[in-house]
């Protein structure tokens, strides 16, 4: 069902430094800063061979980044984003087996202009799963 790893993101409390920690001492290709106001979040992707970084820094209080910032001030993993071939029959196969699909349950276009979804962390070992549409 899933397929490559997409990206992993990390919630950080100040976009501009983590994105020259990754553009000047790591020697990565960065993006500009891209906000998501949908998503209440604005972004950078750091360009890997094999993957990206997503980072994300909070747009306004009610951000669930800056919620995440507040247990963890100096950032942290947030998220791991799987792809799929298609979001509804992935949501559906995953209900089916138990799996707790995030908000209403109905897919919202992504940072990369894609569907994404969420998935329970309690159902992944903890972690929070965000599968995107290819």
């Amino acid at each position: 069902m899933i397929g490559r790893l997409n990206h992993v993101a990390i919630a950080v409390p100040d976009l501009a430094r983590s994105a020259a920690l990754y553009r000047d001492t790591l020697g990565a290709k960065v993006s500009a800063p891209q906000p998501e106001p949908r998503h209440g979040v604005t972004v950078v992707f750091v360009e890997l061979p094999n993957t990206k970084i997503e980072l994300l820094e909070p747009l306004g209080s009610g951000s669930p980044i800056a919620k995440f910032l507040e247990k963890n001030p100096d950032g942290g993993m947030h998220h791991v984003c799987y792809e799929v071939d298609d979001i509804l029959v992935a949501r559906d196969q995953l209900k089916a087996r138990g799996a707790r699909v995030l908000g209403d349950g109905e897919p919202k276009i992504g940072a990369h202009g894609k569907p994404v979804l969420f998935l329970h962390p309690k159902d992944f070992n903890g972690a929070l799963v965000e599968l995107e549409q290819v």
